[in-house]
């Protein structure tokens, strides 16, 4: 009896999952199969091309074919105090990241308007563990390097030809 209840259980969680529209994140659909990436932004230029290249969008080193010109203006790394201590101690900082950049498709004369991309957070602080808070740190800017480029790879799916 234990094993037909165990067997019933698991069809019913798959099938309930399968009923659910879960589904892996696939590739992006975007609309352009070659790019040519101007500007070079320190962090989030390799991460952005391993993106594209998974989405199946070339990269060239030349804007001459290129289906869309991407520049990215720049990126910027910020970490602010958020709340101090009686004692004048911090408690809380509020961490930064931002890209700029702007797009042109092909046959266009103009670029378009600097967009910038955001990601923050907020974490607490303490001196005693200091060397957990610094790799915390670390932490968050990769989560937010990584929202930062998700949102990029969503603005550039949503471009039309």
């Amino acid at each position: 009896m234990s094993y037909f209840f165990r067997q019933w259980l698991i069809v019913l969680m798959l099938t309930s999952l399968v009923a659910c529209g879960f589904h892996l994140r696939g590739a992006t659909d975007i609309a352009f199969s070659t790019i040519y990436i101007q500007g070079n932004t320190v962090i989030i230029s390799k991460d952005l091309r391993k993106s594209l290249a998974t989405n199946n969008v070339n990269v060239l080193n030349s804007a001459e074919n290129a289906e869309l010109l991407l520049e990215m203006v720049g990126e910027e790394s910020e970490k602010r105090i958020l709340s101090l201590s009686g004692q004048g101690t911090v408690n809380e900082f509020e961490l930064y990241y931002r890209i700029h950049y702007r797009t042109k498709l092909a046959g266009d004369a103009l670029w378009g308007q600097v967009q910038t991309i955001e990601a923050r957070r907020d974490y607490s602080y303490n001196d005693a563990d200091l060397l957990a808070k610094e790799g915390e740190e670390k932490r968050l800017y990769r989560d937010m390097q990584r929202d930062v480029l998700s949102g990029l790879m969503r603005r550039l799916s949503a471009l039309k030809k």
